[in-house]
């Protein structure tokens, strides 16, 4: 709050959120806490660089103004965004009724014999506000949630299908060599008991020859038996 004893002036520095090649505002409350009118003018020391609505204006008793104030786009920036540009807001009593048309230069002198209250504001230039961070914040563990779900999503499910494969495949190979084995144990089987049934025909044969010559062996009977003990001996390595 200002040391004037006509007007309340907040803030008494302008800071203006600084940005290259922007039009930049900020707002300033003029406030009359006493019982009369109050008249008041804003002044700068650098008039081209920026613009005042309203630079002049009467303030009711116990009534507010906000006025803004509007910097021009700059195209450079000042050394170590410092401004020596200052504000002066003058104000004196006047009468009831009064209209802004009613306001003169000559209100705010000395020589008027008013009383005239004079405050001095600075500009300051602020850094703008920065945009938030799209980095998400970090869970309990020290990894954000998304980098967690990221880990479980890529490597949880992909070992599993691998494992999932794996044994799959062990499935197929145990089931693949499970039937071999029972075919070749059926064939096994089978090749010895055609080898039985032929030792039990050989047999037959044998008893039915030796009935028939007494004993005696002839060529083809010889031949025969030569030829089952071939067909035998190839069964059996089968």
């Amino acid at each position: 709050m200002s040391a004037s004893e006509l007007l309340g002036i907040e803030p008494l520095e302008l800071k203006f959120p600084f940005e290259l090649k922007k039009q930049i505002s900020c707002s300033l409350q003029l406030s009359n806490k006493s019982d009369d009118c109050i008249a008041f003018k804003v002044k700068t020391t650098n008039p081209k660089k920026y613009c005042v609505r309203p630079n002049m204006g009467i303030i009711s008793p116990r009534s507010t103004c906000d006025v803004l104030v509007m910097m021009q786009a700059q195209r450079e920036a000042p050394p170590d965004m410092q401004c020596k540009d200052k504000f002066l807001v003058q104000s004196v009593v006047t009468t009831a009724g009064a209209a802004v048309k009613d306001i003169t230069p000559e209100m705010f002198t000395k020589e008027s014999g008013n009383k005239v209250d004079e405050v001095k504001l600075r500009v300051v230039y602020v850094a703008p506000p920065q945009p938030p961070s799209p980095v998400p914040e970090e869970s309990e563990e020290g990894l954000s949630p998304r980098a967690s779900e990221s880990e479980i999503g890529n490597t949880g499910p992909r070992e599993s299908s691998t494992a999932r494969r794996e044994f799959v495949d062990t499935q197929e190979r145990s089931s693949e060599v499970a039937a071999l084995i029972s075919k070749l144990t059926e064939e096994r089987n089978s090749a010895i008991q055609q080898s039985n049934k032929l030792r039990q025909e050989l047999e037959l044969v044998r008893r039915e020859v030796t009935k028939q010559q007494g004993g005696g062996f002839s060529f083809m009977f010889v031949l025969l038996v030569a030829l089952l003990g071939i067909i035998l001996g190839y069964l059996v390595k089968t």
